[in-house]
């Protein structure tokens, strides 16, 4: 998380020193608020990997590549998030990749879930903790994906989309309607 800074500090190594700092934050507030927006989102990643990950006791080869993939999607996270604030607002292809990236980070941790799910012999982890946290995965993602069409299709909204994250509670709770109709049957 500590790379989501450094095109920051770099742009506070070009800045021109008689202009003072309430230039530098005016020339880069939308690089600050990606910058925060990201760092909360890895955070968030971060913390649901590590209470998943807790009760893991034992790691298979398709577990090991789905999280080294799901670690490169986290990666790759600065790299998108520097896009954003060095590119235009406009450009289309800078949102896919950054709000892209957070649809494919959760896609991953939604394959975690369904390895363990299949694979109980790895982990003490509960059941039903496994499919609300594929819950989870699932509203987070179709979110990303709904922030992600807003996004693009009206502009002025861009990444403020990215708010309809908010309703994750109630959009989980859908999925788990959906995830617990299909174990009833």
């Amino acid at each position: 998380m500590t790379l989501l800074i450094l095109p920051l500090m770099e742009s506070v190594g070009e800045a021109d020193p008689d202009l003072g700092a309430a230039v530098w934050f005016d020339e880069h507030q939308w690089q600050l608020i990606s910058f925060v927006i990201s760092f909360a989102v890895i955070a968030m990643f971060w913390v649901n990997q590590h209470h998943l990950f807790a009760k893991v006791e034992f790691i298979s080869n398709r577990l090991l590549w789905v999280c080294v993939a799901w670690l490169l999607s986290i990666v790759w996270m600065p790299v998108a998030t520097a896009l954003t604030g060095a590119m235009s607002d406009d450009d289309v292809l800078v949102k896919v990749v950054y709000i892209g990236t957070m649809i494919l980070t959760s896609l991953l941790a939604l394959a975690q879930r369904i390895v363990l799910h299949r694979h109980p012999e790895l982990h003490s982890v509960d059941d039903a903790a496994l499919r609300r946290g594929m819950a989870v995965d699932l509203a987070m993602a179709a979110l990303f994906a709904v922030a992600l069409a807003l996004a693009i299709a009206v502009p002025v909204i861009g990444y403020f989309a990215l708010f309809l994250l908010m309703l994750t509670g109630p959009v989980r709770r859908v999925f788990a309607r959906l995830l617990g109709a299909r174990r009833a049957r």
